[in-house]
């Protein structure tokens, strides 16, 4: 019988509480596993600011939600923090949800729900993070700012902050079922 044991961290709740916890986890489990490219979502730019500089030298790719998502515009990334990522060498993608899309139009205004939002709130039965997880992989694929033949580190939140950390074999979205979800490094038990 062939077996690996491993490790999986629990926070007793979700939020920007254990971003500094879960980027150093994740920097001690990517030498270890040598994994060199890291996907991270950041609305504002704190949390990409943060991973830039714990994951320095490694292929990082800061992923933001589009423009005009949520209001007020302060959400958005901010300036402040857009240059801290980018002098860190790590790179900012900016661009529309994989899992949503023109979906959540179809959903707001016919009030019908589509595949890819059915697919969303399933991985949501995980936790907000991740749903965030997969969701930034795909668009950082599609994007061809990390591999699809070799497995990543996807880092997500729920709401503010980073609380989730998968292992990740990458997909394109027009493959969305080759990608696989291979280990949960840390995630909230409440969400």
């Amino acid at each position: 019988m062939s077996m690996i044991k491993r490790e999986t961290v629990y926070f007793k709740q979700a939020g920007k509480e254990n971003t500094d916890t879960l980027l150093s986890l994740v920097k001690k489990y990517a030498e270890k596993e040598e994994i060199h490219d890291i996907v991270i979502a950041s609305t504002t730019g704190n949390t990409g600011a943060k991973a830039s500089k714990t994951f320095k030298g490694l292929n990082t790719v800061v992923v933001t939600h589009c423009f005009g998502f949520q209001e007020p515009r302060k959400t958005e990334l901010q300036e402040q923090y857009k240059k801290e990522i980018l002098k860190n060498g790590a790179k900012i993608f900016t661009g529309t949800h994989s899992l949503s899309s023109a979906e959540r139009a179809i959903r707001k205004n016919l009030g019908t729900v589509q595949s890819l939002e059915l697919i969303a709130h399933t991985l949501r039965l995980m936790g907000e993070g991740t749903k965030v997880c997969v969701e930034i992989t795909l668009m950082a694929t599609d994007a061809g700012l990390i591999p699809a033949d070799k497995d990543v580190i996807a880092i997500g939140g729920t709401g503010r902050g980073a609380d989730t950390a998968l292992r990740i074999k990458p997909a394109n979205s027009a493959r969305f079922f080759d990608l696989k979800i291979r280990e949960v490094i840390a995630k909230p038990l409440e969400f």
